[in-house]
């Protein structure tokens, strides 16, 4: 069996919604991951440069709680400020929450390429350390 790169993402087959899986060495980067995944289910944005910085903060709780509090406020974002992050820095905060970090652009300067998510369901959500590292699992109702 081949082992995975260190840090990455993909889509994986799904029957009506979109899955995402994210990996990285650890929970921040895998968080990360997963934006970049989320992201790229429904836009291009080769090319595209960043426009504004956005940072916030997810309150503590437990991991899986954490990814779908960033992946939510993807979605949030996208559909209140018409924001894409096109790169995404996550740190822990000192609460147990999260700090994150978004070089975002407007939906202007991408290209949709499939269906804008409209919310990350908690079925089958999976997140948390294994053999290599931090990876996790999410399924996107589009």
């Amino acid at each position: 069996m081949d082992r995975r790169p260190p840090r990455g993402h993909r889509m994986v087959p799904h029957t009506a919604d979109v899955r995402i899986e994210a990996w990285a060495p650890d929970r921040e980067g895998c968080v990360a991951e997963a934006v970049t995944a989320l992201v790229d289910t429904f836009v291009d944005a080769t090319g595209a440069t960043p426009e504004a910085t956005v940072e916030f903060q997810v309150p503590p709780g437990d991991d899986p709680d954490l990814l779908v509090g960033v992946l939510d406020e993807v979605i949030f974002r996208l559909e209140t400020e018409g924001d894409v992050p096109l790169a995404t820095e996550v740190r822990a905060a000192d609460d147990g929450g999260l700090l994150v970090r978004w070089h975002t652009t407007g939906t202007d300067t991408v290209e949709l390429v499939g269906a804008v998510p409209k919310a990350v369901s908690l079925h089958e959500l999976r997140f948390g350390r294994d053999q290599e590292g931090w990876s996790g699992a999410v399924t996107l109702d589009v």
